[in-house]
């Protein structure tokens, strides 16, 4: 068996093939000795400069909307993983304000960006906030990097608007390629194939715009009309009268738009190459100035909607929030069918003999106001350039003057005898998962507690202690999410969803009302310990890490979350309101959290077995389903004294969490390839030294080589359990570390371990140590599993696996 260590960065080091140079091959004859050879690379002792390489971290996946025109679902509510986004390190706020002139765009006299736009220390972008004549706001976003690199992009622009279909070709073979190198042990990692993706979005220059009205403000006699508008306001306008002229000229260079309909917003967005932006800009300003919205055309985008509908009725998603709408009290706009199909917006109307057209219009006179619009625009322009395009263009979008829609005094719309109650769905899928939703007061003007998010923090971990261990350990339970998704539909100015969702083994389905027992004894838990400053500071620090060394996403991307930020948020907080954590407040914590009480919660249980057994259906998107009272007995035992299940527990202080950013100083060479520093019996190390993105942040690459995996298919299919079952043994104890951005990946590979780790310089040989303890340590028994509900459990053969046995061939 022959080891090899790699340390790099990934923007080169992480493609770099070992075998490029000599691999050390020595024997080992047993697990303990490349346990002491894994050790000692896990040492910080050992290489400390070996830990100032620099991966850059993951964009976070933008947030989902519903319903929306050709756009994949995304979300950003916790989940069982604690993923988040977040915020800067200690006292972000005053790092990341002083950083926003010191950055050498920022030293450019003539693209100054406004210092109260407070922004991550690592963005080299620059902002200015600016109100039009007509009331419309906008945010001007310059990535402008020098003159060089402005010839550069117009260059790169023209290759690529004259070979389209070439590149197409090379993206599908690059794509073939990827996927069979994914398979071998020294492909391509999963960050560099991101990067190749996002190469050419990088030069794209984008806008978007948030309308603040939405599909709350649907007249009764017209569901949809607001998703229905969202579709016409594209087909031509007065200036460009081609109903498909905009949608031509993007893919003539190289953009693409989208648009999507929220209960209180409405938001459109496209990227187009940069020499084409201005003309872009002012072809799709004239949607929101002078829309022609034909006549013509209005059958055949009833019919596009239609579709959406259609597609949209197989998701259980969709299905349950129509369900959980129709809830709501009669009065409240939450009930709507916020969609639109044909029956709607075509049949019905036709019947009572409504002209959509002339009703079309009038809403978008009245409800696509210039003072009701964000915009944010993103460009390698000048601010000063953006500021006077923004400015020609859009100082013409219409203001009626009129006050914007407001439902802020609608509350409690679900303060119903139908809420509190049992539903039993029939799922599209073939799952069981339970539902416990509450309806909270509006938390929107607590961004800067996020109450919600300090819950669902605990309620969505998975560490020991946590309600998702239990039900592990009970075999009750696959997955747990928890929280606000931040959504117009789970949070807005009448209300806000907290939201449980547990995926359920068929042993849990049937004990189900175990299983929220659990859930309202750890509720209990958390209301009698009140918030916890220790624990808030925690997920405070992790955010603030992953902002300050946040990743630049795709202009289209960051633009359309900008703009809805430019509806919630003060000018300071455009950038940082739905990220960052900034005040630690017990009093608006303990507020929501007891609310979170047994007698106020929906149960939703979804199962297949409900088949036959559910005579009620939900009109639009046809849910079967029954509804009943809580059986008394539970109720009676979920409002009394509720007994603590004794292995429920506060998460633990978080050791993963970087404290020190420092670069570690190296005296190393700046080298284009990973060099071999190191070659003894122990094996090969290979180095990297990061000298482009310079932020503390590491890679590790460990690959365990052994000849005896491919000796036969059994040593194979034997070699694939271990990789797996090792996995299973450390989600839990490594949960911590993954919540504090230290990711790492086992793969089996085709000659070996492959063990990756990234992320923080300080903490990242904590992470690379337990993965290491464990792999020798290694254990295959049953009783280790988290799924085994008790010891009395007869326990599983696994002579016939000998995976020590496996594990000791594997290193002779």
């Amino acid at each position: 068996m022959s080891c090899s260590l790699r340390l790099s960065g990934f923007h080169q080091g992480a493609g770099c093939d070992v075998s490029a140079g000599r691999v050390c091959t020595i024997a080992l004859s047993r697990l303990t000795r490349c346990s002491a050879l894994l050790r000692t690379f896990a040492s910080p002792a050992v290489h400390p400069r070996f830990l100032a390489s620099t991966p850059k971290p993951r964009a976070a996946p933008p947030p989902y909307k519903m319903p929306q025109t050709n756009k994949s679902p995304k979300t950003t509510a916790m989940d069982s993983s604690g993923q988040v986004q977040s915020e800067a390190p200690p006292e972000p706020m005053e790092a990341a304000s002083r950083e926003q002139t010191t950055t050498p765009e920022a030293e450019e006299e003539d693209n100054l960006g406004d210092s109260e736009i407070v922004k991550s220390p690592s963005d080299p972008k620059q902002y200015r906030y600016i109100v039009l004549e007509n009331g419309l706001r906008a945010l001007l976003i310059s990535d402008y990097s020098g003159p060089a690199a402005e010839q550069e992009d117009d260059s790169d622009g023209e290759e690529e608007e004259d070979g389209e279909e070439e590149e197409e070709e090379e993206e599908d073979d690059e794509e073939d390629d990827e996927e069979e190198e994914e398979e071998e042990v020294d492909g391509g990692d999963e960050e560099e194939e991101g990067k190749r993706k996002k190469g050419n979005a990088e030069k794209q220059s984008a806008a978007a715009l948030c309308v603040g009205v939405g599909s709350f403000s649907d007249p009764p006699d017209l569901p949809g009309l607001a998703h229905f508008l969202e579709h016409m306001v594209f087909m031509g306008s007065e200036k460009y009268p081609s109903e498909n002229g905009f949608d031509a000229f993007l893919k003539k260079h190289g953009g693409s738009d989208n648009a999507s309909t929220d209960c209180e917003r409405t938001v459109f967005q496209f990227d187009v190459q940069r020499r084409s932006f201005k003309e872009a800009l002012d072809r799709w300003a004239q949607f929101f100035i002078c829309p022609l919205m034909i006549r013509d055309a209005i059958d055949r985008e009833v019919e596009a909607v239609d579709s959406e509908y259609q597609l949209a009725k197989p998701s259980d998603s969709h299905r349950k929030e129509m369900l959980f709408g129709s809830l709501a009290k009669a009065d409240h706009p939450m009930g709507k069918f916020c969609w639109g199909n044909a029956q709607t917006l075509k049949h019905e109307p036709k019947k009572q003999k409504i002209n959509v057209y002339k009703r079309l219009r009038a809403f978008w006179k009245q409800h696509y106001s210039a003072h009701y619009m964000t915009l944010a625009v993103q460009s390698k322009e000048k601010l000063d350039t953006l500021e006077e395009w923004v400015r020609e263009i859009f100082s013409k979008v219409p203001n009626n003057e009129l006050p914007k829609p407001d439902f802020s005094n609608m509350l409690d719309p679900f303060d119903t005898p139908a809420f509190n109650k049992l539903y039993r769905v029939v799922p599209v899928r073939k799952v069981h998962a339970l539902n416990i939703t509450w309806a909270l007061p509006p938390q929107e003007k607590h961004y800067r507690v996020k109450p919600l998010h300090y819950i669902s923090w605990l309620i969505g971990h998975e560490g020991t202690g946590s309600i998702l261990s239990v039900l592990r350990k009970k075999c009750w339970a696959l997955a747990l999410f928890g929280g606000n998704s931040e959504t117009g539909f789970d949070q807005n100015t009448t209300y806000s969803i907290f939201s449980i969702s547990i995926t359920l083994t068929d042993e849990g389905f049937q004990n189900f009302y175990q299983v929220t027992q659990l859930v309202f004894q750890y509720l209990k838990m958390l209301q009698t310990l009140g918030p916890q400053q220790r624990i808030y500071e925690e997920i405070q620090k992790i955010e603030a890490n992953e902002f300050h060394y946040q990743e630049q996403i795709d202009p289209i991307e960051y633009v359309e979350d900008v703009c809805e930020n430019m509806q919630l948020f003060p000018k300071e907080d455009f950038l940082t309101g739905d990220q960052l954590m900034f005040l630690y407040d017990p009093e608006v914590i303990s507020s929501a959290l007891t609310l979170l009480t047994p007698d106020r919660a929906n149960l939703m249980l979804l199962s297949p077995e409900h088949e036959g057994r559910c005579p009620l259906r939900e009109k639009w998107f046809g849910t079967q389903y029954s509804v009943e009272d809580v059986a008394p007995e539970w109720i009676g035992k979920w409002t009394g004294e509720l007994e603590l299940d004794s292995s429920l527990h506060l998460p633990a202080e978080n050791e993963f969490i970087a404290t020190d950013f420092n670069l570690k100083a190296s005296d190393c060479p700046d080298t284009e390839l990973p060099v071999r520093i190191t070659d003894s019996e122990k094996g090969c190390l290979w180095y990297k030294k990061d000298n482009k993105f310079k932020i503390p942040k590491a890679y590790i690459r460990f690959h365990i080589i052994s000849p005896v995996i491919q000796k036969s298919a059994r040593n194979v299919v034997l070699f694939d359990l271990l990789v797996n079952i090792l996995g299973h043994n450390l989600a839990e104890p490594a949960y911590e570390a993954e919540v504090a951005q230290l990711d790492y990946k086992l793969v089996a590979g085709e000659h070996g371990l492959v063990i990756k780790v990234k992320g923080f310089n300080h903490k990242l040989p904590l992470l690379f140590r337990l993965i290491i303890d464990h792999l020798a340590g290694f254990s295959a028994s049953p009783a280790s599993s988290p799924c085994s509900p008790s010891s009395s459990r007869k326990p599983t053969s696994t002579s016939s696996l000998n995976l020590r046995n496996l594990a000791r061939t594997c290193v002779c």
